[in-house]
């Protein structure tokens, strides 16, 4: 499954296909929206609606490590208009996005956006259709937590891999998708910080902290997909966002779709990792964390 494969249909809309983006939260609004999180209760039901970063092991891999049920609908590079649409590309789904979210039986909704997140800003309308969707997931459950997972982008990017998960935070994530989002949707979008947390992997890595791990290939089967150490270490973010705690203690050898497990790090690393997940997302309100 490739990042890019869903994205062959984008070129052919015009700008004027396109909506305008709606009015945003400033940046003091957009801070007060997380100033005080509420108790997190871990969720029973998980529904996971994205592409193939979101990939058929790490669900898997979370749900076993956390105990809850999932359901999922994953497309080639689907952006989250394309699933609005019904045009989803390589479909694979263990239950249909519309019937299940209007079923109201998942206390957790994750979504995710398609990589190019530029183009997806630009060409699919990705904060109305974020807010739609956070709207669709609340109609069939108003105590629905919605969570926005945030990702990555190729490793070979021309402007460096490390410089465009910080850079496109503030300036995609925030600003384009979920500042416009939330103004439209109201209430609270969280954040699965997924790139955040391989970048500081990755600079852990590269800086000789993590034996047997030399640098960032390690986490990647390709120029993005994860390996099963990176698809572990989004599960275990996954984790800490969804049961408000530190993953440290959670197995280090997880389970993938095929029913095998998946490889896994050593125990003195899997710890390190998990206590860099922990500073990563209790470190971003967003995340709903408490920090401290």
């Amino acid at each position: 499954m490739t990042a890019t494969a869903g994205l062959a249909g984008w070129r052919a809309l015009r700008p004027e296909d396109v909506p305008a983006p709606r009015a945003a939260l400033d940046e003091a609004a957009f801070r007060a929206v997380y100033a005080d999180p509420p108790a997190i209760v871990r969720p029973t039901r998980v529904y996971h609606l994205g592409h193939s970063l979101v990939g058929p092991d790490m669900p898997v891999m979370l749900a076993a490590a956390l105990g809850h049920g999932f359901d999922s609908q994953i497309g080639w590079g689907t952006s989250l208009r394309d699933h609005w649409q019904g045009e989803v590309k390589g479909l694979e789904a263990t239950r249909l996005a519309d019937e299940a979210l209007a079923g109201g039986g998942y206390d957790a909704v994750i979504l995710t956006e398609m990589v190019e997140l530029k183009d997806a800003i630009r060409w699919h309308a990705s904060a109305n259709h974020l807010a739609k969707w956070v709207a669709r997931a609340r109609t069939g459950n108003p105590q629905a937590r919605v969570l926005l997972y945030e990702t990555w982008h190729r490793l070979d990017d021309p402007a460096g891999w490390l410089d465009r998960i910080a850079d496109d935070r503030a300036a995609l994530w925030e600003a384009a998708l979920l500042r416009p989002a939330l103004a439209e949707a109201g209430g609270v979008i969280h954040v699965i910080p997924g790139g955040p947390v391989l970048a500081a992997a990755v600079r852990a890595a590269e800086a000789g902290a993590l034996p047997g791990i030399p640098d960032r290939r390690a986490f990647f089967t390709d120029e993005i997909h994860p390996s099963d150490l990176g698809a572990w270490l989004i599960a275990m973010t996954h984790a800490a966002v969804l049961s408000g705690q530190s993953p440290e203690g959670l197995p280090a050898r997880l389970p993938k779709r095929d029913g095998t497990l998946a490889g896994a790090p050593s125990d003195a690393v899997a710890v390190a990792l998990q206590r860099l997940v922990w500073i990563e997302v209790a470190g971003y309100p967003p995340t709903g964390i408490r920090a401290g």
